[in-house]
């Protein structure tokens, strides 16, 4: 089968990327593509990688990539007009213009060009808060399957999401509510690529307590835990894209390192001693990519209890779930007054996601899922 698998990347992440990397912009597309992938960042590119060993064709198309899709065009033949509207053309013949369902600075048309060509037996799209329902409904006569993919954050309201033939989720709340709506969902959960490990550049774990995240505006009750952590944790050192949204006086602002995306998120992780995960405000439900990154690296998870996490981990063998703050803050001081133990729960955790969670794992079973409805 062949796939094509939508996405975009954070801004910031993309800012990041060109800024490293001089010239960047001007080359290739596949040589865009390569950096890109050789970040480590997360996307689609994982699931393209494994897709192709299973014997699938795969491509991806990052679609706020401003750069990455000028790249294709001028390569596969189009005329690039102008840069801040994204206008193209063919050199025989105008690509019809989508003005029915643009949304101001999404470029349709190129995304429709680019659907049109690879003429995809499943075309998987991975944010269905941006690439609208609209759009895509004009495009399912090129689509075999159309399948959305989405998580636990807050969709727009009053979408029809009816243009779906499937939708994928991690989150088994979003599985039913789509369900209820009389759409095709199935649960395929999160994963750990092994190809992160070669992010490990020694054995000596230099942070005794990390967090890696977000800070967005369902993370209230994950800012509250940090700034409780921070202020009783001086050795706590937080990573995210910025804290300019938080209270002047916010403790975590004493601890903020930076951004941390792909792999130097990873050399984190593998020099945390523990690492603190927290789901935000969302229901009672084990479901963000820290489970299985921090325990791939081998950091001692210390996560927010929820009803399913023994699902994936049993808590006190594999992983540390606290309820409270004040819990989290007796859990972190306790295992890094005892390290044997704190070892002993983060190598299992470890052992665990390579053996039950890893990405090709996942891909495997979307495939199976592919396979009923197609």
């Amino acid at each position: 089968m062949r796939f094509l698998i939508l996405t975009t990347d954070y801004p910031e992440f993309l800012d990041r990327l060109y800024a490293e990397r001089l010239g960047l912009k001007r080359r290739r597309y596949d040589e865009q593509m390569c950096a890109r992938v050789e970040s480590l960042f997360g996307g689609p590119y994982v699931y393209s990688t494994y897709l192709r060993q299973l014997g699938h064709e795969a491509h991806d198309i990052y679609a706020n990539n401003r750069h990455m899709q000028r790249a294709w065009l001028q390569e596969k033949g189009f005329k690039v007009k102008g840069d801040s509207r994204w206008e193209f053309r063919l050199r025989r013949g105008i690509v019809p213009w989508i003005s029915r369902v643009r949304d101001e600075g999404w470029p349709y048309d190129i995304l429709a060009s680019q659907i049109r060509h690879y003429k995809p037996d499943v075309l998987l799209n991975h944010d269905m808060f941006h690439i609208r329902c609209h759009f895509l409904k004009e495009m399912k006569p090129y689509v075999r399957l159309l399948i959305g993919q989405h998580a636990a954050a807050p969709l727009p309201e009053g979408m029809d999401y009816g243009c779906y033939d499937l939708i994928i989720s991690s989150f088994q709340p979003t599985v039913e509510h789509f369900r209820q709506q009389g759409i095709p969902a199935e649960l395929n959960r999160l994963g750990f690529d092994p190809e992160s490990l070669s992010c490990i550049d020694g054995k000596e774990r230099t942070f005794d307590i990390t967090f890696v995240g977000n800070f967005y505006s369902f993370h209230s009750s994950r800012v509250a835990l940090l700034e409780g952590l921070c202020s009783r944790l001086p050795k706590m050192k937080v990573w995210a894209p910025g804290v300019d949204q938080l209270p002047p006086g916010s403790p975590i602002r004493d601890c903020y390192q930076g951004p941390a995306w792909g792999r130097e998120m990873y050399k984190i992780f593998s020099r945390s001693k523990i690492t603190v995960n927290h789901h935000g405000d969302i229901p009672a439900y084990a479901n963000n990519s820290r489970l299985y990154e921090a325990t791939g690296m081998g950091a001692l998870l210390v996560t927010d209890w929820k009803e399913n996490l023994h699902e994936l981990f049993e808590p006190g063998k594999e992983v540390v779930a606290y309820r409270s703050s004040d819990e989290c803050a007796a859990l972190v001081r306790y295992y890094l007054d005892n390290d044997d133990e704190r070892q002993v729960i983060a190598r299992a955790g470890h052992e665990r996601t390579l053996r039950e969670h890893t990405q090709y794992q996942r891909v495997q079973e979307l495939l199976e899922i592919v396979g009923r409805y197609t």
